[in-house]
């Protein structure tokens, strides 16, 4: 499974793995797909900054699937096969360009906050000054909201 070989690159490259989420379902976000998605989320230990972070998380996608673009023509989402995401770093505040941490938009998905709270969830976003577990339970409690009732 694509997922398995990318934590088993992770681990190879960044560091080791200390937790790993169960996998979570999600429609596409962001854009109209025929497919779903298959997020899971993984806690690595690493001395790596943002960027580096970044430019290997890009070198796992390309060598896992090197002929697939995250964007079409008109710089709009697509399907992928893989597409790896570096969602925070401890308590670190990064707005490199190529490397904006905390994720600029984790607190909109459910399928990014479910798999962090399972993998860490007393994190605290540096910015909002909440747990991951808080952040989740907010989204949901938001009338607009599709996630999963558990």
């Amino acid at each position: 499974m694509m997922i398995d070989r990318a934590v088993s690159c992770l681990a190879e490259r960044v560091g080791p793995v200390l937790a790993r989420s169960e996998i979570v379902e999600s429609s596409a976000w962001g854009f109209d797909s025929d497919s779903n998605f298959y997020n899971v989320g993984v806690n690595v230990e690493t001395t790596l900054s943002p960027c580096e972070l970044v430019r290997i998380l890009k070198g796992i996608e390309q060598d896992l699937a090197p002929l697939e673009q995250h964007r079409d023509a008109t710089g709009n989402y697509m399907d992928r096969s893989i597409d790896l995401d570096l969602i925070c770093l401890d308590n670190q505040v990064s707005d490199e360009p190529e490397a904006v941490v905390p994720h600029p938009r984790m607190h909109l998905r459910e399928f990014v906050l479910r798999p962090l709270v399972e993998v860490w969830p007393t994190w605290v976003h540096p910015k909002f000054k909440k747990t991951a577990l808080k952040i989740m339970e907010e989204l949901c409690n938001n009338s607009e909201s599709q996630c999963v009732k558990k």
